[in-house]
């Protein structure tokens, strides 16, 4: 069986229409129900539907060989799997964001405010950067307008949301897109099997450039 964590959501639909084209079709994931597991064992497939955030520990843990989560993820946790495609879907960019007259005075240090603290503090350090960490799990868009924090660093798609709160870009730095990740004991025993599926994946990604 090849376990495979799928992101719920619109993107985790267009994934698995990829692994259906692949070969590993699982009829019953389509059925209007609440099930979150399903699994095909004539075609020795079994998916599963987990929360974006979470894929790369159900894969890194061995509860899923194979995964698909975001780059912002891989940067985030650095979980211990093989990347081995980018899907070239998903795609956004993480950014600065702050309200529309922000002046970034350097004599200060600059308030951050963001779920992704890892990045943040990378991207601060390499611009030799002094900033307070303010860590939010949601609606980071309101902590400028609250005067929480300076700046706020997430990802950003369309900007709509940032356009709403009355927010710019100050930049974007780091493009994001989906990727496929694998266990690494899985794919020392269920190689063969894994590379099959990312060879087929990874023709779907270069017929749809």
């Amino acid at each position: 069986m090849i376990n495979v964590a799928l992101p719920k959501g619109r993107l985790g639909e267009k994934v698995y229409a990829m692994f259906e084209k692949a070969g590993y079709e699982c009829p019953s994931i389509k059925e209007n129900s609440r099930k979150l597991i399903f699994e095909n064992k004539e075609k020795g497939v079994r998916y599963f539907w987990v929360k974006p955030s979470d894929v790369s520990i159900y894969v890194e843990r061995g509860s899923a060989d194979i995964g698909v989560c975001g780059k912002d993820i891989l940067l985030e946790y650095e979980p211990d799997v093989y990347e081995t495609l980018d899907l070239n879907m998903g795609k956004c960019h993480m950014a600065v964001a702050a309200k529309k007259d922000f002046y970034d005075n350097n004599d200060k240090t600059l308030r951050v405010a963001t779920k992704f603290v890892n990045i943040a503090k990378k991207y601060y350090a390499s611009k030799c950067r002094d900033i307070d960490i303010i860590k939010l799990n949601g609606s980071i868009e309101i902590a400028p307008i609250l005067d929480l924090s300076d700046v706020i660093v997430d990802i950003v798609e369309t900007g709509t949301t940032l356009k709403e709160n009355n927010l710019e870009v100050v930049e974007k730095f780091l493009p994001i897109s989906a990727r496929v990740i694998v266990n690494k004991a899985s794919f020392k025993f269920k190689t063969e099997e894994i590379e099959k599926i990312n060879k087929s994946l990874k023709e779907q990604v270069e017929a749809n450039d």
